[in-house]
């Protein structure tokens, strides 16, 4: 099995986060529910739309709820926040090996001779030569 990286592991890792919240708010709603009930003086409709009218309350409950923590959360930004996101950021990075800067920049180094031979191979012995005979100014 292969390992995940690092980025992988905080997606992940906020994924649970983000699951233990939801639940979390689920169970507190869950708890508040029998409250809101017992205030409420409308008695309870029956029938097939009894569920979706919970659902819907329920919906409208974690709406504001949520958006109070959203405004909660968010204070002003800094002058440096830029700088510190940059910084988190980088610490996300998978950076290479010593040993795979080194195997690949040799790769490079080495194509860069063999395709700078064969140019400066293709002008000098067949292009020039070439150009010569039919200009005849080698003549």
């Amino acid at each position: 099995m292969a390992h995940k990286s690092k980025t992988q592991r905080a997606k992940a890792s906020a994924a649970r986060s983000a699951k233990k919240a939801e639940r979390a708010e689920q169970s507190s709603v869950a708890s508040s529910e029998p409250m809101a009930a017992a205030e409420s003086t409308e008695a309870p409709k029956k029938g097939l739309f009894a569920k979706s009218e919970k659902k819907e309350a329920a919906a409208a409950q974690d709406k504001q709820t949520k958006a109070k923590k959203v405004e909660k959360e968010t204070p002003k930004k800094s002058r440096f926040a830029f700088f510190k996101d940059v910084k988190a950021e980088l610490k996300r990075v998978t950076w290479p090996s010593r040993q795979d800067v080194v195997q690949w920049s040799l790769v490079v180094v080495a194509a860069l001779l063999f395709f700078g031979l064969y140019v400066g191979l293709l002008d000098n012995v067949i292009i020039t030569p070439l150009l010569v005979a039919i200009s005849g100014l080698g003549a």
